[in-house]
């Protein structure tokens, strides 16, 4: 873990040293570029001799490519040198109390079990100053019971007034800490997470005794990602787990810290730390917005407190699981902050800087992009389709000055993101939001508010394939570029020039992003009742007879893997003990499945007694860093993500429940009246032979060794000349150490290589042998 966080701040801090000169001429080539482009279509491009339709449109289309270059150039702004903040040393003797507000309305327990449970597993020189409260508008018995079991406050009021941002106010009246700590119901916090925030502060405090008292810092509040333990909803759908970063993490990682440089880091909402003097200072949470926090932050800033973000994850949650869960949750925050942005008077206040509010209203054009997504997708179909120009210019034209921007553009961008973000991947986001959001941001524009909004669901299990109602709006434009595609290949051939192969080029970018997000709307069919989590940790698998050193390959909070060596023989039900350096688990399991796994074998298990381990066993789970990508797998084409996409579809789903390894053999055997057998393969309980035509014998012995056979009866034809023989004492050759080992010698034997020969693994431990077992 300690090597993975190096490697995160390493990456963080490239812009220090060559590659921030890279960065730097990438972005100075392609501002270049990008003001030479925009002049170019602002004087000589417009169709506004072309008819209504035709300067209507070009207008609209230079208006967003205008809006979007400033937002860009406010973005890479603040990207070709990011100001770090590393975490200062701190006394332990000065770490304050600490209130840590975890809101909930409907979430189930189960989850706040998870949140609450880490909470108590926190780092600190003194544990009794740490509050954790339940923070619960939702008035319920199980929540309260809940803080009794854990030791934790209970918060609870006689009405709901202002939603979030009433119930941590209603918080902050009834606890006392200097530092107040605010978290969702589903985020559950790293060990360090306290540890890595509160010396923040108290640097400062230091700093501040040394200060003149107009050159003191008044803190506001540092910022953590909001990072999620299961792939989130674009990595899911399609089918892009292993090759894509979660598509928030570009916004926590790189664009907030980022914004350090001008102090309008955004107040996420969650895995917060804030001062109380700061939101004492402001009257506390902001309570006329839907997105409180957005608003709380805006309004810190104004009061001159200094709030930094950093790119460390020390929390992580669960993302929104169901597209309508996904549709409400950015609806509420695109509503809630261009609401803001006109209550709080973002372009007149004399209380932000111009960088702040360069930021801020970049941050609030972002969330027009349904609009400019619309544009985008409309301008070459109006042509190529409809017959209307948008754009007046000839194809060397084109060649000369939008190329070298989009080229520059496409770099700029993916080195600047390290690799978390590209423009095809900023498309397909924002391509398979649009058609949901064109309306509530309309609406919002011109002062239609929502006045209340839904929490988004957060039980986890609510993965489904989306009605293909949802498909409809991207259909439809394919179905227009498809029609304009042709077109442009008709014009060309009548022509006889290429002279639209540019249109053609964009209708093609185009049909790729709205096929992405039609496939993202179909859904992915979910079959797991819990998130998995992929780590290799030490493991032990024990049974009525031997014990076998292993290490996990994934698990979840009701199963794992484990990869062995070897094809290993075990009981059904295994004692199975986990550990790591902070947390050690031992739990009953039982075998769902077994598989070969390139040279190893894969034995799945599903836990039926925790044993007493639960709350070591969720932290083991979930105290770590996600281990989702953090950048994009260059290997992968925009031809790869479609073929996965399709191919990945067509297969669908198929499952095994085979709970023995398979080994294969495929050698000829003696049994004990001397015929040959020719074994195929073997797992323990079961023999493959093959046999001439459809015949097949009643059954045979097969001399093992140390006066051990194997009683193998005829069970079933498997297919012409090959059958299924069942081992009918199956219990005598398992039950006892020495029959495992005779077993064991005679596979090794007769596998030709199968079972790789024993080899000391790194570490120092010995190999698996079951006890007692003597190779000599």
């Amino acid at each position: 873990m300690k090597k993975r966080n190096k490697k995160e701040k390493d990456r963080f801090l490239r812009n220090q040293d060559g590659e921030g000169i890279k960065n730097r001429v990438w972005l100075g080539l392609n501002i270049f570029f990008t003001v030479i482009y925009l002049l170019w279509r602002g004087f000589f491009t417009l169709p506004l001799q072309m008819g209504a339709v035709s300067a209507v449109a070009g207008i609209a289309l230079f208006v967003v490519e205008l809006l979007g270059a400033a937002e860009a150039a406010v973005h890479y702004f603040n990207m070709h040198k990011i100001e770090n903040h590393p975490l200062p040393e701190a006394p332990y003797a000065l770490f304050p109390d600490v209130d840590i507000f975890i809101c909930t309305y409907s979430e189930p327990v189960e989850l706040l079990y998870k949140t609450v449970n880490a909470c108590t597993f926190l780092d600190y020189p003194d544990k009794s100053k740490i509050h954790v409260y339940i923070c619960d508008d939702g008035h319920r018995p199980a929540m309260r019971a809940l803080a009794e079991q854990k030791g934790v406050h209970y918060l609870t009021r006689p009405d709901n007034k202002d939603a979030k941002a009433g119930n941590l106010n209603y918080a902050m009246a009834h606890s006392t800490s200097p530092l107040i700590v605010t978290l969702d119901a589903d985020m559950i916090v790293r060990h360090e997470f306290l540890m890595h925030t509160v010396p923040y502060f108290i640097d400062n405090d230091l700093k501040n005794k040394e200060r003149a008292e107009k050159d003191q810092i008044k803190m506001g509040f540092v910022q953590t990602p909001q990072s999620f333990y299961n792939p989130d909803l674009f990595q899911f759908n399609l089918f892009s787990e292993s090759r894509i970063p979660n598509e928030q993490d570009y916004f926590y990682k790189d664009i907030q810290v980022a914004r350090n440089k001008s102090n309008s880091v955004i107040y996420g909402g969650s895995n917060t730390m804030i001062t109380r003097a700061s939101l004492e200072a402001i009257g506390g949470f902001f309570t006329g917005a839907i997105t409180e926090d957005f608003a709380t932050g805006i309004e810190l800033q104004m009061a001159d407190f200094v709030c930094i973000g950093v790119n460390e994850v020390l929390a992580s949650g669960l993302s929104a699981t169901s597209l309508p869960d996904l549709i409400q949750q950015r609806t509420r925050w695109a509503r809630g902050v261009i609401a803001t942005a006109r209550k709080l008077h973002l372009v007149t206040t004399r209380k932000l800087t111009f960088a702040q509010k360069a930021n801020y209203l970049a941050s609030t054009w972002y969330w027009y992009a349904p609009f400019k997504r619309l544009i985008y997708f409309m301008s070459p179909i109006l042509f190529a389709t409809f017959g209307y120009m948008v754009i007046r210019c000839t194809l060397l034209e084109v060649l000369i000055f939008w190329l070298p921007m989009y080229v520059s553009s496409n770099v700029s961008l993916k080195m600047m993101s390290r690799n978390i973000r590209t423009i095809k991947w900023t498309s397909i986001y924002e391509t398979i939001l649009f058609p949901f959001m064109l309306i509530p941001v309309l609406l919002e524009s011109v002062g239609i508010s929502l006045k209340k909004f839904k929490v988004t669901s957060k039980d986890g299990n609510n993965r489904t394939n989306h009605p293909i109602a949802y498909a409809a709006p991207f259909i439809v434009l394919i179905i227009l570029s498809i029609v304009g595609i042709v077109n442009c290949f008709i014009m060309m051939l009548q022509s006889g020039t290429i002279d639209t192969v540019v249109v053609l080029f964009w209708l093609l970018v185009n049909v790729f992003s709205l096929f992405m997000a039609m496939f993202f709307v179909l859904g992915r069919a979910w079959h797991r009742k819990t998130e998995r989590v992929q780590a290799a940790l030490s493991c032990e698998l024990a049974d009525s007879v031997i014990r076998v050193p292993c290490l996990t390959r994934d698990f979840s909070e009701d199963g794992l893997s484990a990869m062995l060596d070897e094809p290993v023989d075990l009981d059904d039900t295994v004692t199975v003990s986990i550990k790591n350096e902070r947390y050690s688990v031992k739990m009953k399991a039982e075998v769902r499945h077994v598989d070969k796994v390139g040279k190893k074998y894969k034995y799945a298990y599903r836990i039926t007694d925790r044993m007493d381990s639960f709350d070591q066993w969720l932290q083991l789970l979930y105290d770590r860093e996600p281990t989702m990508p953090t950048t994009l797998d260059g290997g992968n084409s925009s031809f790869d993500d479609l073929r996965i996409n399709i191919t990945k579809r067509l297969q669908g789903d198929s499952y095994e429940n085979r709970q023995q390894p398979r080994i294969v053999m495929d050698c000829v055997l003696k049994d004990t009246t001397g015929r040959d057998v020719h074994v195929i393969n073997f797992n323990y309980r079961y023999i493959a032979v093959q046999e001439e035509g459809e015949t097949h014998m009643d059954g045979f012995e097969l001399p093992i060794g140390g006066g051990l056979t194997l009683q193998c009866l005829y069970t079933r034809s498997i297919c012409p000349g090959r059958n299924l023989y069942k081992v009918h004492n199956y219990e005598t050759a398992h039950g006892s150490v020495r029959n495992r080992a005779l077993l064991y010698l005679w596979i090794r034997a007769h596998t030709g290589g199968t079972i790789e020969p024993e080899k000391k693994p790194k570490g120092g431990k010995k190999p698996y042998a079951p006890k007692e077992m003597d190779f000599t």
